[in-house]
């Protein structure tokens, strides 16, 4: 629990939320607190789910979860050490009131940290006592709305800008789009006077602040009881002596936005009903906003009906099939990811039942390698560098100095998607884009403050519901026999048994913990040529070695070699990190190798792209014996030259020139037809 201040490196890189600036800040606001280590801060979670795994029956379940944070990244938000603080059950969600279940909770909390509890640290036999502080929440953006007391949807639906939002009604999409992401340019950047490619006004407004937590009270108190506005209630989190100035009260979710923002794109670019944001209704949005004309709908020579042009967008027959037939048959290895090529219905080329880690890695790792041949290069080059930001975005370590180059990428690229996609494709999930980087800058690396491991928790908690008139009931015993049991086996079982089953080196550090060993080679030939066999090493080699402990007493630590001897020089030149020693000696650690799979790629015909499968639960702690290094992945630098001409917007590379529509029927409910081919295939 002192791991935060003991052993955690400080060398400017995040790793840890204790090294965010909230954490800094909190900190220097309250030195008395943060003097002894042991002390805790605390996240805390919350989630509405269906017990009973169908939607037939209406029942809403809502854990309140809380997250110590004092302990190191590889446990910190392990199942094992979540608290199950609160179960809300009830026919339908608590909403807003969900204030009124919280009152003890809270209570609880202020006595924690006003006086705390006398608690006995066994490791310096020693009574203190212990007082506990909330960093944050942690929560998906409806539940935002009800812990924060801002409504998420409207006019002001983002939470950062507050007032300062930018919203646009859409008149015939009957909905807001959020925009005017020219605000956090530099203030001479040459796209704030475009007046052609954007909405057709020149921006001079400065970007918005987010509100303090004195900001907010202000703002509650000038409302004088009104809910008339986003306002609708004053947080019972307020009612913390320092919640007022925590710099990041609610997290936006990662997770969640990440998702949205991937099924916006695939189903705008193929099309899918129900997901695509350009159809005829945000074609006559442009209309009436009075831009882009080239792609309004048109009325052809010697006909009544309309056609809608082919925007830049939008992929043809071949390069849908071309698409989603590199997702059919991609292939990773089983612990990586769930079969995302379950999800791909060629036949009607559509994408169904795309989970959220499925959209987390379509984002970083398969929509890259995917959209590559089937788009025109001006869209390729800034879809790519969106999949390039989430992939730093999501990194376990970040360098302090980068998330400044981020929060200006996060800018550019949602100015460069402005001058491409329709207004109605800027939902608000696309908006919030814009504060994830700042966020990070805050709160540090976003694998302590998304959804994942909360998700997972509830899907455990799921399980252990068997009486459906009673279903809270159900959660609260199974839980509390799951949790003893976790327990009780790791208690006999013995932390110091582990790690001599395991083995250690010098530093008391296991050198191959958490190092699944599947490597895949490709039979020495080069790499990506031909078709790749799995490889599963065979030989290991045990090794002991015998060093003294404090006491002089020697002490024989034993290791596990696996043998390389099968793997293509090539191969160990790229995924052994070029270690010299193999020329001569065939053994390696676990720690030293990558797992890898292959991806086909259509755009050369029988060659392969190489993907680094990641292991989750390793993690770069800043010594040489750290090898949980990020592949070095594409990266486009976008150059502010993409085209703004008015063939940017369209698709004259295609043959065809747009879809017949009338005036009454919206495009998603088109069907193909097989005489005008030519003409479907355009939008389809």
């Amino acid at each position: 629990m002192t791991w935060h201040e003991d052993s955690r490196k400080k060398d400017g890189r995040m790793r840890h939320p204790a090294d965010s600036l909230a954490w800094k800040s909190f900190d220097s606001h309250y030195p008395e607190f943060s003097s002894d280590p042991r002390n805790i801060r605390l996240g805390l979670a919350s989630d509405g789910f269906n017990p009973f795994r169908t939607l037939s029956v209406t029942h809403s379940t809502w854990p309140v979860i809380i997250i110590p944070y004092n302990l190191p990244p590889w446990i910190c938000t392990k199942q094992s050490n979540f608290i199950l603080s609160l179960l809300i059950s009830g026919p339908k969600g608590p909403g807003n009131n969900i204030d009124v279940y919280m009152q003890p909770l809270i209570a609880e909390l202020h006595e924690l940290w006003e006086v705390g509890v006398e608690t006995f640290d066994a490791a310096t036999n020693q009574i203190f006592q212990l007082r506990v502080a909330l960093m944050w929440t942690i929560n998906d953006f409806p539940a935002y709305a009800n812990l924060s007391g801002w409504s998420t949807r409207g006019e002001y639906a983002c939470p950062c800008c507050g007032y300062s939002t930018a919203s646009k009604w859409l008149k015939h999409s009957r909905k807001f789009c959020y925009m005017c992401h020219r605000r956090w340019l530099d203030p001479n950047h040459r796209f704030r006077t475009d007046k052609h490619s954007f909405d057709g006004t020149e921006e001079y407004r400065s970007a918005p602040s987010p509100p303090t937590g004195s900001d907010v009270l202000r703002q509650l108190d000038a409302l004088n009881g009104s809910e008339d506005g986003p306002w609708k209630k004053k947080s019972i989190f307020f009612s913390l002596p320092y919640w007022e100035y925590q710099l990041l009260r609610h997290n936006l979710d990662v997770m969640h936005i990440e998702k949205n923002i991937c099924d916006n794109i695939l189903g705008t670019l193929i099309g899918q009903e129900g997901k695509n944001k350009d159809t005829y209704k945000s074609r006559l949005d442009l209309v009436e906003m009075g831009i882009r004309s080239v792609l309004h709908p048109q009325t052809r020579t010697g006909r009544s009906t309309l056609y809608l042009p082919q925007a830049s967008y939008q992929m043809t027959m071949s390069e849908k099939n071309s698409f989603l037939k590199i997702l059919k048959e991609m292939k990773t290895p089983d612990e990586y990811s769930s079969n995302v090529s379950r999800c791909v219905n060629l036949k009607q080329r559509k994408l169904l039942g795309l989970k959220s880690y499925d959209c987390h890695l379509l984002m970083q790792e398969f929509l890259p390698i995917a959209i590559r041949e089937a788009l025109p290069e001006k869209v390729c080059r800034v879809l790519i560098e969106l999949c390039n930001f989430f992939k730093d975005l999501c990194s376990k370590v970040i360098e302090e100095s980068e998330v400044d180059r981020l929060e200006l990428k996060a800018a550019s690229i949602l100015c460069d998607l402005e001058k491409i996609f329709p207004p109605s494709f800027f939902t608000i999930m696309m908006h919030l884009l814009i504060h994830l980087a700042n966020e990070v800058k805050i709160g540090g690396p976003v694998t302590y403050r998304w959804m994942y491991p909360v998700e997972r928790y509830l899907s455990v908690l799921k399980s252990f519901v068997r009486n459906r008139a009673h279903p809270e009931g159900s959660i609260a015993e199974g839980y509390l026999s799951h949790e003893c049991l976790t327990f009780c086996s790791q208690y006999l079982d013995g932390i110091e048994t582990i790690f001599n089953r395991l083995g250690r080196n010098n530093d008391g550090e296991n050198p191959y913990l958490g190092s699944e060993i599947t490597i895949f080679s490709t039979n020495g030939r080069p790499l990506g040529r031909k078709k790749p066999t799995a490889f599963h090493v065979k030989k290991r080699k045990r090794v002991s070695r015998v060093v003294l402990d404090e006491q002089g007493l020697a002490q024989a630590h034993r290791y596990v070699l696996f043998n390389s001897d099968e793997v293509s020089p090539y191969i160990k030149q790229i995924w052994f990190h070029a270690c010299e020693f193999l020329a001569f000696d065939p053994f390696v650690f676990a720690s030293q190798v990558k797992k890898v799979y292959f991806v086909k790629d259509e755009r050369k015909s029988g060659w392969l792209t190489v993907k680094h499968a990641k292991l989750r639960d390793v993690f770069d702690m800043g010594d040489a014996s750290s090898f949980d290094k990020d592949e070095e992945h594409e990266q486009l630098v976008l150059d502010d030259s993409i085209d703004t001409s008015v063939s940017s917007w369209i698709r004259n590379d295609v043959g065809a020139d747009g879809l017949d529509v009338t005036p009454d029927m919206e495009i998603e409910n088109i069907e193909e037809d097989p005489v005008n081919e030519q003409i479907v295939e355009a939008i389809f």
